[in-house]
């Protein structure tokens, strides 16, 4: 008999799912497809417990339901929150501080999945091998949301259902078929066109939700004879179990292949309690499995965390059997504890459910105790930085030192600048948004386009173009256009350098739109990265195509200045510090081993003669070396751009070079 009451078998099947998470993370360094399972159970039971509540004639009372339901949820998320930030204190590298404390505030407020969402599309995003011990936070975040729509969108069936005199059941089918059918077309579509992104998005997974929502209202309408639901459960079971293997979950999901995971549990829940000796129902509702069910939620908290804390400890890519066998061992005990002591306890608190704004009391404490220690680290971070700037003139003078006459007056053993947790805001830029209409562009350049403040009564007037390696520039240039009153204009899209060079269709059609810009506008100076370094040939190549895109601006009577690129490493030159030491060898490659003698421009100078160019590499390295860190000023944020901060000592050189290639 199908039933919706109790369902024992839908309970193993959650501790499966997270079974399949844990066991997938741990050992095979995989995607399973079980959190899209869980996300399906999750809205089966919610659907069914609203269901059940307006057929009864019961209010839905929704500012209850959302209250009791978070203060079931964050207490226990709060601990492992707690629990992430203490850790990543003293495991994780400083540079990983900052984003942990941000994805921390993204956790707690439901919106991780967000962030996650934004930095898979985010050229400038930190790039890091190493996961964040919060990322599992995305699933959770989605959830959350839903919590919060499903139950509008049920009193909204209700009361269509109320003023229109139609079935409840009949409005809520429409509602959520409508849901389903376009947040799948929505999710096919995204996974296809951005897959990083559509992985985190809520839009493209509320159709897994939407399919929970429309197995709970037909389910007592599908009768099938026991033969049939055993074979459906077993056949469920092993293609939910096998799907992790078979298809390539992180890669293609959560497009219409994540049908097969989902597909495989509802098989399993139509099954049902079949009553039969060999039915799938007599595994899943073994009380061992059951009550790890119970336990899943709060074991899916804690393996994420504990198993990227143990790869930053051991220094490795995956966990070994052993290893593996402790994370999940610690994993199940911390989920017990906390199930036992933690979640049980506050979910039968008879104090707080006498009074709603008691139970709205134990969500703001759970807010407030992780908010107040990351608040605290946050301002302490802060706090920090601002102390060492009050002295970063003596202690920190950056490629100074490598200058003709240098006398080091730094303090002995004077801390490295910038910290290593606040990297992210060493990308140079500039302070407004360009406008379309006023700066006479297409709109779809604007949005890669800003500007110095100052435009209309400047004496001259810059335009920098490319990549993000022009972009790091606008450190040097930015300083000298406000001491000359000149205006600035930085066009750049990341990983597109400026070249008439064929780069692929999203670069191309920016630097079209660049150049038809360029030529209407008739900046007096155009700025450009001249040439390719990179982190496999130390042989740097002269831009190919930039001659030619080059000798069309010269040609209207634009000056073209290039500059030398900068080298680019094997090795992330940030993280080489952190694990070796600021003067480690490891972190100093020899400078033939990156860039030739000298710049490669005899291709760039015959076909635009005309052209200047600057070469600044004696700044960036030693005559022998190019270290990580000179003068106590990190020279890299990653593995390949330069920091504003060092760019920024260079001005005193950069102005005598770039004056003289303008003739100016």
């Amino acid at each position: 008999m199908l039933t919706n009451g109790y369902r024992p078998e839908v309970q193993g099947l959650r501790a499966l799912a997270v079974l399949m998470v844990v066991v997938y993370h741990v050992w095979f360094n995989r995607v399973s497809g079980g959190v899209d399972v869980f996300l399906l159970i999750s809205a089966f039971l919610i659907s069914t417990s609203f269901l059940t509540k307006q057929e009864a004639g019961r209010p839905f009372d929704l500012t209850r339901y959302w209250l009791h339901l978070f203060k079931r949820l964050l207490p226990a998320a709060s601990l492992v929150l707690l629990s992430t930030l203490l850790g990543s204190a003293f495991l994780l590298p400083q540079s990983r501080w900052n984003a942990v404390l941000e994805q921390t505030w993204a956790s707690l407020f439901y919106v991780q999945n967000r962030v996650l969402a934004a930095d898979s599309v985010d050229y400038y995003a930190v790039d890091d091998s190493l996961s964040s011990p919060l990322q599992h936070f995305w699933s959770l975040s989605i959830q959350g949301q839903v919590f919060l729509l499903w139950p509008l969108l049920f009193a909204a069936s209700a009361l269509c259902a109320r003023v229109l005199r139609l079935s409840f059941r009949g409005v809520v089918l429409i509602v959520f078929s409508i849901l389903f059918l376009a947040s799948l077309s929505c999710s096919i579509y995204e996974t296809y066109v951005s897959q990083a992104s559509a992985y985190f998005a809520t839009r493209t997974r509320l159709w897994e939700f939407a399919l929970g929502t429309l197995l709970a209202l037909l389910l007592p309408f599908l009768h099938f004879s026991r033969r049939v639901r055993v074979a459906a459960g077993w056949v469920g079971l092993s293609a939910m179990l096998s799907g992790g293997f078979l298809l390539d979950v992180q890669g293609r999901f959560p497009g219409y292949l994540a049908l097969w995971p989902l597909m495989a549990a509802v098989l399993v829940i139509v099954a049902g309690q079949t009553g039969s000796p060999i039915g799938v129902d007599r595994l899943l509702s073994w009380t061992p499995l059951v009550r790890l069910g119970d336990l899943s939620y709060s074991l899916y908290l804690w393996h994420w965390p504990l198993l990227i804390f143990l790869l930053v400890w051991r220094d490795a890519p995956a966990a070994g059997f052993v290893d593996g066998l402790g994370i999940v061992g610690l994993s199940l005990g911390l989920a017990y504890c906390t199930t036992r002591w933690i979640e049980r306890p506050v979910r039968r608190m008879e104090w707080a459910h006498k009074r709603r704004r008691r139970v709205f009391a134990v969500i703001a404490a759970c807010v407030v105790l992780v908010g107040t220690p990351a608040a605290g680290a946050q301002a302490g971070l802060d706090l920090h930085v601002a102390r060492l700037e009050e002295n970063a003139g003596r202690n920190n003078p950056g490629a100074a030192v490598l200058l003709p006459g240098f006398v080091n007056q730094a303090d002995p053993g004077a801390a490295v600048l910038p910290a290593a947790w606040a990297m992210q805001k060493e990308w140079a830029g500039l302070p407004e948004s360009c406008d379309a209409d006023e700066q006479a562009m297409a709109p779809a350049l604007a949005d890669n386009c800003s500007r110095t403040a100052q435009q209309t009564s400047a004496d001259r007037s810059i335009v920098v173009v490319g990549d993000s390696h022009a972009q790091q520039w606008l450190g040097a240039i930015a300083p000298l256009a406000e001491e000359n009153n000149w205006a600035v204009t930085a066009l750049l899209l990341g990983g597109c350098v400026y070249t008439a060079d064929d780069r692929g269709d999203r670069c191309n059609r920016f630097n079209e739109l660049a150049e038809q810009y360029l030529l209407g506008a008739a900046p007096d100076l155009v700025f450009v990265v001249a040439t390719n370094a990179s982190a496999t040939d130390p042989q740097d190549q002269a831009t190919p195509g930039l001659g030619q895109a080059a000798r069309a601006l010269l040609a209207e009577g634009i000056g073209v200045v290039g500059i030398r690129d900068n080298p680019r490493f094997g090795i992330d030159m940030l993280h080489c510090t952190e694990r070796n030491g600021p003067d480690a060898d490891a972190c100093s490659p020899p400078r033939t081993s990156v860039l030739n003698d000298s710049p490669p421009l005899g291709e760039l100078l015959a076909g635009a003669p005309s052209m200047a160019f600057l070469d600044l590499t004696d700044l960036v390295c030693r005559p022998d070396t190019c270290p990580a860190i000179v003068g106590n000023v990190r020279v890299y944020l990653d593995d390949n751009h330069l920091t504003e901060r060092y760019v920024r000592t260079m001005v005193p050189a950069f102005r005598t070079q770039f004056l003289a290639a303008a003739g100016w």
